[in-house]
């Protein structure tokens, strides 16, 4: 009689510290039977779910299970009753009292031997924020895979080890295009530091790069020679450190190839470097002779009488004409790097005043501001004027405004250019007159250009040639 009676004490006093846990547990406890029904739910449902204990018990619980996830929880339960010992968990959306659906992670446990129990015993916790995170996350996921995959742009991840205070980086992946266009694999590089993958000297100086993103724990910006093959040698790099618990821990670098950008500018550089020695040479070497031819022929045309003595001195002018303008032709075509508010009626009035403009008249119809190089812009004006009034005649009429506020024009009411010569007159060397060098249009062209511009030809209002500037691009 005894031995009943301390076994039931024993089994009253499990039960009470079963139900102080219970009650005090910020999970919810579930014990169902075999068949899913709800024996006892515990207090923190109201919490959790909204509802009563007393609303819960004795209805199935698959019927408060959202329809897509009944299979799961029932299979779980099922395996917690094939393999008692061993525990389950689900995740589930489960109805909220309010009509919503909500995430719950359930841990189920047999305890059908248990004389306290004598159910399955499951633990529930809400973990609706938690899928929403997770969710926000694969969504990322999935955003940075479609990027990785499809940038022009070569990406590469780097790990980043930092031990005993020494740093060692490890390639760690490559972006679809960086394979494509170095024919290097993630596979293949995994795992290698950057001199087991490009050898010690190119290695070293790639790694000094990645120390120095470390060590400033911001982006940096460099351009490296890295030959991957003939036609990949050059690249402009973008590193960025990634931070996790205050330590850089990984390196995300975005490359491009840049070797043929690189080879034009160098191009351009040697180009200009000979456009140089060529206007030294112009300046210089030819313009000095000039200069002493021009001043013999002066005195002898004042000492002697002859009939060549003036196309002499005509064809000497014409020489130092197109000196200066090969000069002007070599020298303004570079590209803007500064440029000041220019007033287009100061700027008009300046250039007319510089011209031989005989009896033509000038008529501004607009005014506008704009930024340019002023200095270059005046050989643009000056151009255009003689062209006017070499080919419009000395009582021409020339016209300055704008379309736009992008758009400049000059035009005149002379007889104008045919159609089929318009694409030719910024050509170098042409001219339409016997006295023109033939480099007034395409200096017009080239300092246009070098403002980032364009200039064009058609039909003036009144039957002359009429050019537009177009300032936006």
């Amino acid at each position: 009689m005894e031995d009943t009676e301390t076994s039931d004490t024993r089994i009253e006093n499990q039960a009470d510290r079963y139900r102080m846990l219970v009650e005090e547990s910020s999970d919810v406890a579930t014990i169902i039977d075999t068949d899913g029904t709800m024996t006892y739910v515990s207090p923190a449902v109201t919490r959790v779910l909204g509802y009563d204990p007393e609303e819960l018990a004795g209805n199935s619980g698959y019927e408060y299970v959202h329809p897509d996830d009944r299979e799961k929880n029932a299979e779980a339960v099922e395996a917690v009753l094939e393999t008692p010992d061993e525990p389950r968990t689900v995740e589930v959306r489960f109805k909220h009292a309010d009509g919503s659906w909500c995430w719950i992670e359930a841990t189920m446990r047999n305890r059908l031997e248990d004389d306290v129990i004598d159910g399955i015993l499951l633990n529930s916790r809400e973990i609706t924020e938690r899928k929403e995170q997770e969710r926000e996350l694969r969504k990322l996921a999935e955003e940075y895979e479609a990027l990785l995959n499809n940038a022009e742009d070569a990406i590469f991840f780097v790990d980043v080890n930092v031990s005993d205070d020494d740093i060692t980086f490890e390639f760690d992946r490559l972006s679809p295009a960086y394979e494509q266009q170095t024919g290097l694999t993630t596979e293949e590089v995994r795992g290698e530091t950057p001199p087991d993958v490009f050898g010690e000297q190119a290695g070293a100086e790639l790694e000094a790069n990645y120390h120095r993103c470390v060590k400033a724990r911001e982006p940096i910006s460099y351009q490296e020679e890295l030959e991957i093959d003939e036609e990949a040698r050059i690249w402009q790099t973008n590193l960025a450190p990634v931070l996790t618990d205050g330590d850089v821990t990984r390196l995300v670098g975005i490359t491009r190839n840049v070797t043929d950008r690189v080879e034009r500018e160098r191009q351009l550089r040697r180009q200009k470097e000979r456009l140089d020695e060529f206007a030294s040479v112009i300046s210089h070497d030819l313009r000095n002779p000039l200069n002493v031819a021009q001043g013999r022929a002066t005195i002898l045309d004042e000492q002697t009488e002859s009939e060549h003595l003036d196309p002499l001195l005509r064809a000497l002018d014409r020489m130092e004409a197109i000196i200066a303008d090969t000069l002007t032709l070599a020298r303004q075509g570079e590209t803007i790097d500064e440029t000041e508010s220019v007033s287009l009626t100061d700027l008009v009035g300046k250039c007319w005043g510089t011209v031989d403009t005989d009896a033509a008249t000038l008529e501004i119809t607009d005014k506008m501001t704009f930024q340019g190089d002023r200095d270059r812009l005046r050989h643009v004006f000056e151009n255009l004027f003689r062209n006017a009034i070499e080919h419009g005649g000395t009582d021409v009429t020339v016209r300055v405004g704008r379309v736009d506020e992008d758009t400049i024009y000059v035009e005149d009411d002379g007889s104008g250019i045919p159609a089929d010569r318009r694409e030719e007159i910024f050509e170098p060397g042409h001219s339409s007159t016997s006295g023109g060098t033939g480099f007034g249009l395409t200096i017009v062209k080239r300092i246009v250009e070098a403002h980032g511009w364009t200039v064009s030809m058609t039909d003036g209002s009144e039957g002359g040639a009429r050019f537009e500037l177009v300032m936006s691009q």
